[in-house]
């Protein structure tokens, strides 16, 4: 088992990794949009805070040697399903393969943030 943490993505805010590799394959922890150099919450609504967890997830996957392509299942959690087209369009741009997927609102999120996506990806 090898533990990826990158300075790239946002420090884990609680007792965890930021992934974990088991038998070549990439277990994130949720990233939600946290400013790695600040670690504060970006500013903005859901397309902006979207961007910033896609950039956290790529910053992850590039330290354990993989990229959007090599993901193969995501975890999706939206603070208002409302936002679902929008988180969609950001969503997409970097998802191209279409991994399967689940999306689900909850009532709550950590810092109050609009969304976080976690993943599984093969390794290189």
């Amino acid at each position: 088992m090898q533990k990826i943490n990158t300075t790239k993505a946002p420090a884990a805010i609680g007792p965890y990794s930021q992934a974990l590799i088991v038998n070549g394959v990439l277990y994130s922890s949720g990233q939600i949009p946290l400013d790695p150099a600040t670690g504060t919450v970006v500013e903005g609504g859901i397309k902006e805070q979207t961007l910033q967890v896609m950039k956290n997830l790529k910053a992850v996957l590039e330290a354990a040697n993989t990229t959007f392509e090599n993901v193969f299942k995501t975890t999706c959690f939206l603070a208002d399903m409302g936002d679902f087209a929008a988180f969609n369009e950001v969503y997409g741009e970097y998802f191209t393969g279409k991994p399967a997927r689940s999306c689900v609102a909850v009532k709550e999120l950590p810092k109050g943030v609009l969304v976080e996506v976690e993943v599984i990806a093969v390794t290189k």
